[in-house]
């Protein structure tokens, strides 16, 4: 019997394989049945029916009692480990749906396909397929104790979800916890602080993508993508060097990256107004104002920051011509913060106020920028969601 922990879309893809688990989650309030036999039941009830396997949706909490009471507890990698081909795994903090899409992309002529954090779930990707190349969070990694990859793309590691896994220093040993178990044979590349860290795979390091450009024998003025996609494309290509010997600078120009990441249109007026949703954290945030550093920035910041340090944010919003407008449960501090470094902001709490005050000084001149270094779920269901409001209010 398997116990799954939260009924999201990874929990839902294992039951609905399995069937007859016994699923466990804080919104059931009593027993039932869903359509394929499997229980649903309240946390009260697993001290009495505990599976012989328990696992937790990938961002399940760490302090929760379930998790606390389990015996046997594994990921979905984990679980899935001995259905595995061989498998790239992607992470880092920022970038990691760009360059797990582009590396797709890159090698789908030989067969492989992309899932974990990304698109399906492991229970749902085809066994037969020769490579998987797995988007891998934080979350998952730090439930992962057996699963390892054959090769391991790690972007910097900046600070981000401090709120669920504790400390930096936890979040940042989730990330590099697949080095630890990675056999001979395998292959890492990662950045250059972590050249010394404990593992049997083959180490390839990068300073930024200048340095794994060169490394790979990749010339940077081919690839067509500004920062920050372009280290995503290097690095993807690095995955395509190792395995087949291949640079192939026609198929990565060809990639189109994805909305809601530094996604730029224009208004009737010609005014640019820029969707960068997907930045959730403070790096990404930082990533997006390297772009217009030159240009008078229009920035809607705001959002649940999972109790990051917003230091690094505005010790880059000092120097630049911007101003800002706040929405979201930590307004308030950002208001606070905007003061010490004498930057002019309006407390507007809900993008709705902020989109109007905006639309009043936005001109061909300025540039409009939706990127929040923070997460969407105290206001929205998604960063989806905050991105297509922000483009409804700006086209309307």
């Amino acid at each position: 019997m398997i116990s799954l922990f939260g009924y999201g879309k990874t929990t839902k893809a294992i039951a609905k394989k399995i069937k007859n688990c016994l699923i466990f989650d804080d919104h059931f309030t009593d027993e039932s049945v869903d359509e394929y036999g499997n229980k649903l039941l309240p946390p009260s009830k697993f001290s009495t029916c505990k599976g012989t396997i328990q696992i937790p949706s990938p961002g399940f909490p760490l302090n929760h009692k379930l998790i606390k009471q389990s015996t046997n507890l594994v990921s979905e990698y984990d679980f899935y480990e001995k259905d595995m081909p061989f498998t790239i795994w992607i992470s880092g903090t920022n970038g990691k749906t760009t360059t797990t899409q582009m590396c797709e992309h890159l090698l789908k002529n030989t067969g492989a396909i992309s899932g974990g954090n990304i698109g399906e779930p492991l229970a749902n990707l085809d066994k037969k397929k020769p490579i998987w190349i797995l988007e891998s969070s934080s979350f998952t990694l730090h439930y992962t104790k057996s699963a390892t990859p054959g090769m391991y793309l790690l972007l910097p590691i900046k600070p981000d979800h401090l709120s669920w896994h504790g400390s930096f220093k936890k979040y940042e040993e989730a990330k590099l916890s697949p080095l630890k178990r990675m056999k001979e044979g395998s292959i890492a590349v990662v950045p250059k602080k972590y050249e010394n860290y404990p593992t049997k795979a083959k180490i390839i390091t990068y300073e930024d993508e200048s340095d794994l450009a060169i490394t790979f024998g990749i010339d940077i003025k081919k690839v067509a993508f500004k920062t920050p996609f372009l280290q995503d494309a290097i690095l993807a290509m690095s995955a395509d060097k190792i395995l087949f010997d291949k640079i192939n600078y026609e198929k990565i120009n060809s990639f189109k990256t994805d909305i809601h990441k530094l996604e730029e249109f224009k208004d009737s007026h010609g005014r640019v107004w820029v969707n960068d949703t997907k930045g959730t954290n403070v790096d990404a945030t930082i990533e997006a104002l390297k772009r217009y550093k030159n240009e008078e920035i229009l920035i809607i910041l705001g959002g649940d920051d999972k109790g990051v340090s917003l230091d690094p944010l505005f010790a880059t919003l000092k120097p630049l011509h911007v101003k800002i407008f706040a929405i979201g449960s930590n307004t308030d501090k950002l208001v606070k913060l905007a003061h010490t470094i004498n930057k002019n902001i309006e407390a507007c709490y809900e993008l709705e106020i902020a989109m109007e005050l905006i639309q009043k000084e936005h001109t061909t001149k300025t540039i409009a920028l939706l990127s929040p270094a923070a997460a969407s779920l105290d206001q929205f269901s998604s960063y989806a969601e905050r991105g297509e409001l922000f483009k409804k209010l700006a086209l309307r």
